[in-house]
């Protein structure tokens, strides 16, 4: 059994009011949510500080939590809402965003599912093969490399691994024997580590990348990544992606 909280700002940069923007009729915080109750969750959560988005939530027939406005992160959001629901320590919570509408349900019960089979991690997230060097060298594109369990050895916006050999004669194509993987930013977690997180502080490698994950694996957390089983869909962060979006939804 697994939750799914839904954490949603208004106050987006590029796209303000982003999970009331409208495709295919629907808010795509309903396209979110619906994408979450599909994917067979004992328990879907929209978490949120806003009035405006709390009543179109309400509105579709979305379990609200209202959490305060000061998080620093979507995660110290999620850890609000355990608090305040009073999950057990033990809970697995999967963090979907709510500019996902088109992220598989297959995705978010496996990544649960993940997380409930490997009992040493306090994290489990996803990750699909890169196929291109383009791909690989763009820093908005986050890398994963893992060892041979399948656990996390670090997380970067660099080009990780470094194919010496390969990338000295050219860093136009993949080599063949490439295993190069970006990280697929849909997280489970146990509820009790989420009260641990938010107490510690930002970590350098964190910082330097603007990667949360990373305080994890610095505090010696482990975090379980498993492929994709299946593409994750597009996320909502500009103008051009929401109209990628409607074509797929319609309108």
């Amino acid at each position: 059994m697994f939750r799914v909280i839904i954490p949603a700002r208004h106050a987006s940069t590029r796209l303000p009011g982003k999970p009331l923007l409208e495709i295919g009729g629907k808010p795509m915080i309903q396209h979110v949510y619906e994408r979450a109750l599909e994917s067979g969750a004992a328990e879907v959560v929209v978490a949120t500080d806003d009035e405006r988005i709390r009543s179109v939530a309400e509105g579709f027939g979305a379990h609200v939590c209202m959490t305060a406005t000061h998080h620093p992160s979507g995660t110290d959001r999620l850890a609000e809402v355990v608090r305040l629901m009073g999950y057990a320590g033990d809970q697995v919570i999967v963090n979907l965003q709510g500019d996902e509408p088109l992220m598989p349900p297959a995705l978010i019960r496996q990544v649960a599912e993940n997380l409930q089979s490997h009992s040493q991690a306090s994290i489990a997230t996803l990750c699909e093969r890169l196929k291109t060097a383009g791909e690989l060298f763009d820093p908005h594109l986050v890398k994963v490399v893992m060892d041979k369990q399948g656990y996390a050895l670090y997380f970067s916006r660099a080009a990780i691994p470094w194919d010496r050999d390969a990338f000295t004669a050219t860093t136009g194509e993949l080599p063949a024997r490439s295993e190069h993987y970006r990280h697929i930013g849909l997280y489970a977690y146990r509820a009790a580590f989420l009260q641990d997180y938010v107490q510690w502080p930002p970590c350098v490698l964190e910082q330097t990348e603007s990667l949360e994950q990373l305080r994890a694996l610095w505090q010696g957390c482990k975090i379980h990544v498993a492929e994709a089983l299946e593409p994750p869909g597009i996320g909502v962060d500009t103008e051009e992606d929401l109209l990628r979006v409607r074509r797929v939804l319609g309108g």
